[in-house]
C-alpha cells in the first residue's frame, strides 16, 4: 500500500511544483537515477530521505505516505 502511495504521490508534487528530475535532485542531493526509482515504484525512500523530500516538496512527511486527499 505504501509503495503505491508514494510513487505516486512523489512523482505528482514534484509535477505539481513543475521541478524536473534533475532539479529535485540537486535540491535533495539524492541522484536523478535514485528518484526515478521510487517513483516508479522499484525502490523506497529511507526516513532520512523522505525528511528531505518532504522538506524540498514542501509537504509533510504524513503526505507522502498516506497520500493526499483529492479535492
Amino acid at each position: 500500500m505504501m509503495r503505491e502511495n508514494l510513487h505516486t504521490q512523489l512523482s505528482m508534487l514534484r509535477k505539481e511544483r513543475n521541478l524536473t528530475l534533475d532539479q529535485l535532485s540537486l535540491k535533495t542531493r539524492i541522484g536523478v537515477e535514485k528518484l526515478a526509482r521510487y517513483e516508479s515504484g522499484e525502490d523506497i525512500p529511507s526516513e532520512q530521505t523522505l525528511l528531505k523530500l518532504s522538506n524540498v516538496l514542501e509537504v509533510p512527511v504524513s503526505n507522502l505516505l498516506d497520500g493526499i486527499e483529492k479535492k
